[in-house]
């Protein structure tokens, strides 16, 4: 499956154009651009995405049905995915998930993103290397309290984003 993820400085360049400019235009401009920057990658097709992280930046005639099958709201992870990230990240560092308590560090983790999850096992991997010893839940558990996500800070924006979502969009999970 292609996967076209999309900056909100790029669509802005993108769509920089006069609105008089039609759908069936920019849908093509943007296939071309696309195609340009992203080699191969399809805004139409069976299996295609497109990951948008501003949808304010997308002209209203894009977001017709039609243009997209569907539009999906992904939202923070669950304490059970959460769970499964941490998983995840520590088999991707070669260890061995059952050695920590992936429970714990969910709990911990509330509000954090996969990318937030994804850098506090590896500042924990830091930190065990600096000690010269190995990580352990701990040292994740130290590097979850020590970060404060997006969620926090950009907290406002967030809830307008799920407020937004709300009846607009389909709910990934």
């Amino acid at each position: 499956m292609d996967k076209l993820s999309l900056s909100s400085s790029f669509l802005k360049f993108l769509f920089a154009s006069p609105r008089s400019v039609s759908a069936d235009a920019l849908t093509a401009v943007v296939k071309l651009k696309a195609d340009t920057l992203m080699s191969g990658a399809d805004l139409h097709g069976k299996g295609d995405e497109v990951e948008i992280h501003d949808i304010e930046a997308l002209p209203p005639e894009l977001l017709r049905k039609g243009r997209f099958d569907e539009i999906f709201f992904v939202d923070l992870p669950s304490a059970s995915v959460r769970e499964r990230i941490f998983e995840i990240h520590l088999k991707k560092r070669k260890r061995d998930p059952q050695k920590f308590d992936c429970r714990r560090l969910a709990q911990a983790s509330e509000g954090f993103s996969g990318a937030e999850i994804e850098q506090a096992v590896l500042s924990a991997l830091h930190e065990a290397f600096g000690q010269k010893g190995d990580v352990d839940t701990d040292l994740i558990l130290a590097a979850v309290e020590q970060s404060v996500p997006l969620s926090v800070t950009m907290a406002e924006k967030i809830d307008a984003l799920r407020r937004w979502a709300q009846n607009r969009c389909v709910p990934a999970d």
